[in-house]
């Protein structure tokens, strides 16, 4: 196998190549220092305000793609065999403000203008898949953008109108993408990368079975797909993360397709990549993971990289578990199955062996009678951590509760099945008494700890009221259930 020791990429349609790239070098800082492209703004370092978004575009199977991405905690080694566009690259050759930069200013979407490239970038991004958005499409779009001074009515009514400007088909990244495919594909040399100082090591493998064998050769290595976790680590607590195997560019762990009785998700697939398949074939789950962060987090973050991290307070574990996911790990050649429930051990402490990694996701469809909800407790509704998220999944056979997993995080340890509230529940009748008693149960089953985003007591009765919540939701022996909304 041959190796290489630079990245390289598109910037705005220019190659770029690039020696000596430590693990630990962002995007942003290449862009900023390195290039001195300061349009791309640094505002709070990790992934929630949105001012540093960049589109990356990538080469996938179903070809040319272009998704915004936070470039604040994006890696440089990430983007190799990428297409990176900034702000500068927006602006006509006779420097004709672009379509959607133009809607900004006709709609005064600008006061302090801090945030402005961000806000312009996502929303090229959208104009570009979603010509004539809703104004809900442009409020999901913006999640990651934060906006402190000029309001966002004025931005939303912008990005409303950005067809008057102009059509998406003349833009040059339609104009233009027959040759960048042609560049990114040539710039496919089937290598492994490794380039940076010793101590600053980053790995690109050339595919899933290099990986796996990278990481036997490098056993104390970070493993960094979408780094929405991982990019914390440098820009708030300055951690060294080298020796780092990236793994966000392997196309084999991005699939997700059904197969028989289960859909089954690659470790590498982020949220965004899943979203279709998952509002599919389990729709409660449709506004559960737009909730997940902001857009620009949602194309970089992975389920797999999700459960690995071992968060409590992940928001994909306690789903997965409810609808009876495994997982299948990887060390070298060799593959086990896991139920994702037994893969927590304790706070930071998973059931993975050195040099293993999670390889798949499998989540069994759901059966007849099979009720499903989830639920997410966050001081801010969208793009926050959850203070308590809960998946529950109950079947009935008649009237009678035959079947019941319900799981939580952000209760204990680890995300974890309420074995007792289960009990409770089966074979019982369908009632709204008998989630009364469920609920009164949930104290045998966790004592929450106090934080700064919740206290013991108030998330102990968020998790009783979301369990009161789904019979009331779903209770069809009034004549009116309780539908609470959900946008």
């Amino acid at each position: 196998m041959t190796q290489r020791n630079t990245i390289r990429f598109l910037l705005n349609g220019r190659e770029v190549t690039v020696p000596n790239v430590g693990a630990s070098r962002t995007l942003l800082d290449f862009l900023r220092l390195d290039r001195r492209m300061t349009g791309t703004k640094e505002g709070c370092a990790e992934g929630d305000c949105g001012a540093c978004t960049v589109l990356v575009g990538r080469l996938g199977p179903n070809g040319l793609s272009y998704a915004p991405v936070n470039a604040c905690i994006r890696f440089l080694a990430s983007v190799d065999g990428c297409h990176v566009v900034t702000i500068e690259d927006l602006a006509g050759p006779d420097g004709r403000l672009h379509p959607v930069q133009q809607a900004m200013v006709d709609h005064h979407g600008s006061q302090c203008g801090f945030c402005t490239p961000g806000f312009v970038m996502s929303l090229y991004a959208l104009w570009m898949a979603v010509p004539e958005p809703t104004e809900a499409q442009v409020e999901t779009a913006l999640q990651g953008n934060l906006c402190r001074c000029t309001g966002y009515a004025p931005i939303i009514r912008a990005a409303v109108a950005v067809s008057r400007y102009g059509t998406p088909a003349a833009d040059h990244l339609n104009t233009e993408r027959a040759r960048v495919t042609a560049q990114l594909t040539a710039l496919r040399d089937g290598a492994r990368v490794v380039t940076g100082p010793a101590d600053d090591l980053a790995i690109l493998p050339a595919d899933v079975d290099d990986l796996a064998a990278a990481l036997l050769e490098y056993p104390q290595t970070t493993l960094i797909a979408g780094a929405t976790d991982v990019g914390l680590w440098v820009t708030k607590f300055l951690r060294p993360i080298g020796p780092a195997i990236f793994l966000g560019h392997l196309d084999a762990l991005k699939a997700v397709h059904v197969d028989g009785d289960a859909l089954y998700i690659g470790a590498g697939a982020s949220y965004s990549d899943c979203q279709d398949a998952i509002s599919a074939h389990f729709p409660h789950l449709a506004p559960y993971w737009d909730r997940i962060a902001g857009w620009q987090v949602r194309n970089m973050g992975t389920v797999g990289g999700n459960i690995a991290n071992g968060s409590p307070i992940g928001d994909t574990p306690p789903v997965l578990i409810a609808l009876g996911a495994d997982i299948t790990l990887r060390r070298g050649d060799t593959r086990r199955d896991l139920p994702l429930e037994q893969f927590f051990i304790d706070y930071g402490k998973q059931d993975r062996a050195q040099g293993e990694f999670v390889e798949t996701i499998r989540v069994p469809l759901p059966e007849q009678g099979q009720i499903n909800a989830a639920y997410k407790i966050s001081k801010r509704r969208d793009e926050d951590i959850s203070s308590v998220a809960t998946g529950i999944s109950v079947t009935r056979t008649g009237g009678t509760i035959t079947a019941v997993r319900i799981a939580f995080g952000g209760m204990a340890a680890t995300p974890k099945r309420a074995a007792n509230v289960e009990a409770a529940l089966r074979g019982s009748q369908w009632s709204q008494e008998a989630f009364e008693r469920a609920a009164q149960a949930l104290a045998q089953d966790f004592a929450p700890l106090s934080d700064w985003r919740a206290s013991s007591q108030y998330r102990m009765l968020a998790a009783q009221n979301l369990l009161r919540r789904f019979i009331l939701e779903h209770d069809d022996a009034t004549t009116a259930p309780v539908q609470l909304a959900t946008a």
